[in-house]
């Protein structure tokens, strides 16, 4: 399906973290406004558990509550000047304030709330293109901002909008889309220089926020998975198993089980299947492989998966 952009577009961008907006969905953006379209943008978090740009910004060691708070308000009016380099109206900005890394946990744990601020935003937006990020990126709260709001637009009353899928924490490789997005001079100097205001990020990072950046805007047409049987694409060391849990997310809520307590049968090709759900539910249905384990990487190693 081509990508076909007029006045007539209503484009809302979930976008996990500030800067996300300009990295991923910048040109886009942009191209939506020329042709005389609506955006709208909803911020999930604002950022503030990011302490090692906070401590050599702000030359300190300790970062406390009050410490994360300004940050985070920081980075949330930085934001809105790259929107507006972008040439997008203040008033099409949204910000839920949801803990910076803790998306997945606000999934777990407060399911419904999380939906309900979606679909406000779908209300408010009646939007026919929603952007929003991969399920396979490698940021938790980025594949949990996917699984949240494939929920919500699946039991949104309104008309469904198409959804594009977008990558930035993973291989290029991953994304196996259809939609390359026309770009020109112009378009990505502008791109750069909204990036450019996200100067918190920019003074430790830059060069491979830049690099981000200055990819081609890939994006992947998001459709929902016929139902069957539900098989994992994981084959788990045993050696790991026993510090594994394994999460189920779908419109009856959250499940979470130790990996030796899920209900887990082998077919015939020797692949781990979930048995036991409820066929009366309807939607999409994911699963997350995840070990809880302390560990300063923040990244996924398996991740979501739609069943």
């Amino acid at each position: 399906m081509a990508l076909s952009l007029n006045a007539g577009t209503r484009l809302l961008v979930i976008a996990p973290h500030p800067d996300d907006e300009s990295i991923a969905t910048g040109e886009l953006i942009q191209q939506v406004r020329q042709a005389g379209g609506e955006v709208r943008i909803l911020l999930l978090t604002n950022g503030d558990n990011n302490p090692w740009p906070q401590r050599w910004v702000e030359k300190r060691l300790h970062i406390g509550t009050d410490e994360r708070r300004r940050w985070g308000e920081r980075r949330r009016g930085e934001v809105a000047k790259a929107l507006a380099q972008l040439g997008v109206e203040a008033s099409s900005f949204e910000a839920l304030s949801w803990p910076d890394m803790g998306v997945t946990d606000r999934l777990h744990d407060a399911l419904a709330p999380s939906l309900a601020a979606i679909t406000a935003s779908l209300e408010a937006c009646q939007p026919n293109l929603v952007a929003l990020p991969s399920l396979g990126d490698h940021h938790p709260d980025h594949s949990a901002a996917h699984v949240i709001t494939r929920l919500a637009v699946d039991s949104w009353q309104g008309k469904a909008p198409r959804l594009l899928a977008y990558l930035v924490h993973g291989r290029e490789s991953q994304v196996t889309g259809k939609v390359k997005l026309d770009s020109s001079v112009g378009l990505h100097a502008n791109k750069l220089a909204a990036l450019t205001c996200h100067q918190s990020q920019m003074a430790l990072s830059g060069k491979r926020m830049r690099r981000l950046a200055d990819r081609a805007e890939r994006y992947q047409w998001v459709k929902s998975m016929d139902r069957g049987t539900a098989v994992l694409p994981w084959e788990p060391s045993p050696v790991l198993q026993p510090w594994m849990h394994l999460t189920m997310a779908d419109h009856s809520g959250v499940r979470s089980w130790p990996w030796h307590r899920a209900p887990l049968a082998r077919d015939g090709q020797g692949r781990y299947v979930l048995h036991g759900l409820a066929d009366d539910v309807s939607g999409p249905r994911f699963a997350k492989l995840h070990m809880n384990v302390p560990s300063p990487w923040i990244f996924d190693r398996w991740g979501w998966c739609e069943l």
